[in-house]
């Protein structure tokens, strides 16, 4: 599906899959059912967590339309207060066409950094122990997280990894202002999961699931659900998932990695990212 998408892109004017997109978010927008598998997860966590109404609060990093690139729209439209952030000045118009009546939800366009992130918080009231984070910006995501976490407690986190990185190596983007993803063609991206879990042992939180590459975090207090770790983490989330190749066509140049030692993956990933000496931390 992703390489006929590809072709056909090559084939049609752009206004056709405009067209196509907006007839499609204005589709699942309508519908109750959220677009992403991970909406299913994120609401069955939070019902069975019964958050208090006060903490009815969703911060979205990363919105892109709101719509196909969201976590948060089925919570918004159960009205939850929140806050949604996008950079993109074509996702965040379509991102406000559609929210435009959910009175409850802040909406900022600009680029979140280790060093906005708390003011953008404070300034929207996020409450300390606000129900729901969703994080994916595909870069130095690993800082972010550990500014929120140092300062509030979110019940539950979605937070995107590179899933191209097994544990234990620990990988993350390097904080750079100007640092953006150049997109499907390169895995240089994010964080691992080895490495949210060394956020989960310095702010006290566990993981829970992974699924493909979204991780779920959780407080250690909460314990409704068990802690799994890292490998227990990806092996059932991403790496013996029966359509994991299917959802990731872009991943087949990464194969190889999974037979590896780790000194080896560790080499690969090197040579893998030698267009970005120093942009990057790489460890065992």
């Amino acid at each position: 599906m992703y390489y006929l998408k590809v072709a056909l892109q090559k084939i049609y004017p752009p206004f056709f899959f405009k067209l196509l997109k907006f007839l499609q978010r204005s589709y699942f927008f309508a519908k109750n059912k959220g677009y992403s598998e991970e909406e299913t997860i994120i609401y069955n966590y939070l019902n069975e967590f019964n958050i208090d109404s006060k903490y009815r609060f969703a911060v979205d990093i990363a919105s892109q339309d709101g719509i196909l690139g969201s976590q948060t729209l089925h919570l918004f439209k159960k009205k939850w207060n929140g806050i949604a952030l996008e950079v993109d000045g074509y996702f965040f118009s379509v991102l406000a066409s559609f929210y435009k009546n959910f009175s409850g939800v802040t909406l900022i366009k600009t680029k979140v950094t280790p060093f906005n992130i708390l003011n953008i918080l404070n300034v929207a009231n996020c409450p300390q122990n606000f129900g729901f984070l969703s994080l994916d910006i595909d870069s130095f995501d690993y800082f972010i997280l550990d500014e929120i976490l140092k300062n509030y407690r979110p019940q539950l986190v979605c937070v995107e990894i590179n899933e191209n990185i097994p544990p234990p190596i620990k990988f993350t983007v390097k904080y750079d202002v100007d640092f953006n993803w150049d997109g499907l063609d390169s895995h240089f991206q994010g964080q691992s999961i080895e490495m949210v879990n060394e956020l989960c042992l310095i702010h006290n939180y566990k993981i829970i699931e992974l699924h493909y590459n979204n991780l779920f975090i959780i407080p250690i207090e909460n314990e409704k659900y068990p802690s799994i770790t890292p490998k227990e983490a990806f092996d059932s989330g991403y790496l013996y998932k029966s359509k994991r190749k299917k959802y990731f066509p872009w991943n087949r140049d990464m194969e190889e990695i999974f037979s590896l030692t780790i000194d080896n993956q560790i080499d690969f990933l090197n040579r893998k990212f030698s267009n970005y000496t120093d942009k990057y931390i790489l460890k065992k």
